[in-house]
């Protein structure tokens, strides 16, 4: 069986501030796609977890989903091994948050694979030892967060159609946090702020000025909706009421850059795959 690894998007990412560890304070949105990478799991006794394929530029060892299962594992004593399949159709350095999305399907799916009877909470927790947006993906509802992301607020949003562009680029998040220019001071809003138009990507002028691809494909989709970038980078959306105006718009970025059409989930696949 296949299990679904969505993708997320920040509707906006704002940096409140840094702690005295060095981690940012934020505020963001997540939202979940109808879209992701998919991945398939052969548990046996061997008590060894490997992938199945290669991933180009990542090592088994610090693949999210070797480290998740590996952390299960030693978290709950299971003698049980397992061989991971992974679909990749998410780009990594994308801001949709593929990996972590991963690390949280190999949490939530071998945690009822292998029979351990873990809380989401729990999980949860596990997951944020892997990545701060790992918690988001485990419990699988769309959440205003904080903190460094773990802090969430679940909620209900439109469910709107999103073109995704995916420039030519791979965006260096760890450089983007050290960068003297990130605005790290933005004052905290409130739900009701950004329903009312406010919100914006804190990271997007940073990424626009060093990757010109991300640039040209703001300033394509700008002209046809309003363009946002997701993450870190390098995607960019822009949201649509209908299928077929999202679907127009991919259209005409054909030959320029990969279009993605995806609808907006408050329910994760993930999540509905599991619950029904």
């Amino acid at each position: 069986m296949s299990w679904p690894a969505p993708a997320k998007l920040n509707l906006f990412l704002h940096i409140t501030g840094r702690r005295m560890d060095g981690y940012h304070e934020l505020q963001t949105l997540f939202q979940f796609i109808d879209f992701g990478d998919e991945l398939r799991f052969r548990v046996d006794s061997s008590g060894v977890v490997r992938r199945r394929e290669a991933l180009a530029g990542v090592a088994e060892e610090a693949d999210l989903t070797v480290r998740a299962a590996r952390l299960l594992q030693a978290e709950t004593g299971c003698a049980q091994g397992v061989e991971i399949h992974i679909d990749k159709r998410l780009p990594m350095g994308g801001g949709l948050g593929g990996g972590s999305s991963d690390a949280a399907t190999t949490l939530v799916v071998l945690n009822r694979l292998w029979g351990l009877g873990l809380s989401e909470d729990r999980l949860a927790a596990l997951g944020l030892q892997l990545g701060a947006d790992v918690p988001v993906f485990v419990h699988g509802r769309a959440a205003w967060a904080e903190g460094v992301g773990e802090r969430l607020q679940f909620v209900d949003l439109p469910e709107p159609w999103f073109v995704i562009l995916q420039p030519d680029a791979h965006v260096a998040t760890a450089e983007l946090f050290v960068n003297p220019q990130l605005t790290r001071d933005l004052q905290p809003i409130k739900m009701r702020d950004y329903l009312a138009g406010g919100g914006r990507n804190v990271f997007e002028p940073l990424v626009r000025a060093a990757y010109p691809d991300v640039d040209a494909a703001l300033v394509w989709l700008n002209a046809r909706a309003a363009g946002r970038m997701t993450g870190t980078g390098a995607c960019v959306f822009a949201t649509f009421e209908r299928e077929a105006q999202a679907r127009d718009v991919a259209e005409q970025a054909e030959g320029r850059w990969r279009a993605i059409v995806a609808r907006g989930c408050n329910r994760s696949p993930l999540l509905t795959a599991c619950r029904g």
